[in-house]
């Protein structure tokens, strides 16, 4: 009698390979996002992604809501309150600035988490580095070429959300399951966006194409790249991860550059890199950073 073949493992992606196609996917969703903005608008956008990405993890993750604890809720619902208020912040601040610098901007969210209580110099040193970059964005003078304002500081209030985000997500972390909480928080994100999305005229905007474009945005902002970099956080340190994670501003650049022919000056694309080189130093320097994965 023959043995039986041995079982293989099903193959998964390399842990860093599937980091760079979730910032890929993330940054490509929100290059397809953004073209969807003159007919659905960005909170309607936001709302279909968010909305979407909601119906998607609950039928993967199933959360039992009505065994939940109050505890629980008392986390979860400022969790997703949060991950929504991030969302629809960052949308609208695209309606304004390019992807390149939304991201760059947002990135003082996690930035911000992982040098907070610090008090040594090197940590300083990427503060100075983030503030530099975001002083060469600032819209310090009006007129031609000038970065719109208002769009900035939607920007930077969707980068304070995504280090709340962090923070309130490893609270969330401890006493529900990943895949259930964020599923759960999704719900509540999507109840915070649908409200300005049908204020903004979603239902009589949506048909039956633009419900297709706004599931595939669904899949590549949030389906595809929670899946990748869950898969890559069980073998990455979170160190490594956020390294990684530092790419998201270029790779956004030039997702806008490629999607949406938009152009950033030397100056933005200074200030990227000063962001970018902030937060990977940051990362490889914390004695512990929570790693920033954006829903």
């Amino acid at each position: 009698m023959s043995e039986a073949p041995p079982v293989r493992p099903p193959r998964t992606l390399p842990p860093i390979p599937a980091v760079i196609l979730a910032v890929v996917s993330v940054q490509g969703g929100a290059a397809f996002a953004k073209e969807l903005f003159p007919a659905l608008g960005s909170a309607g956008t936001a709302g279909m992604r968010i909305g979407l990405s909601a119906l998607l993890l609950f039928a993967v993750f199933r959360p039992p809501l009505t065994r939940l604890t109050r505890a629980q809720w008392a986390v979860i619902i400022p969790y997703g309150v949060v991950l929504g208020t991030m969302n629809l912040s960052f949308y609208k601040a695209l309606e304004r600035i390019p992807l390149g610098l939304a991201v760059t901007l947002e990135f003082v969210g996690p930035l911000s988490v992982a040098v907070f209580g610090s008090r040594r110099a090197l940590d300083f040193l990427w503060v100075v580095l983030a503030a530099a970059g975001i002083a060469l964005i600032a819209p310090w003078h009006g007129g031609a070429g000038a970065v719109d304002l208002v769009g900035v500081l939607l920007a930077l209030l969707a980068g304070g959300c995504w280090g709340a985000y962090i923070l309130i997500g490893g609270r969330v972390s401890r006493v529900l399951p990943g895949g259930q909480s964020v599923a759960t928080g999704m719900l509540f994100a999507a109840l915070t966006v649908l409200p300005f999305s049908f204020a903004e005229g979603l239902a009589s905007r949506l048909t039956p194409p633009l419900f297709a474009a706004s599931l595939a945005v669904a899949l590549l902002s949030s389906a595809v790249p929670y899946t990748l970099e869950m898969m890559a956080l069980r073998v990455l340190s979170s160190r490594t991860f956020g390294i990684l994670m530092s790419l998201e501003p270029a790779v956004a650049a030039l997702a806008g550059l490629v999607f949406l022919h938009e152009q950033l000056t030397v100056t933005q694309w200074l200030a990227l890199g000063f962001v970018s080189a902030a937060s990977a130093g940051a990362a490889l320097t914390a004695r512990r950073v929570p790693p920033p994965v954006e829903a």
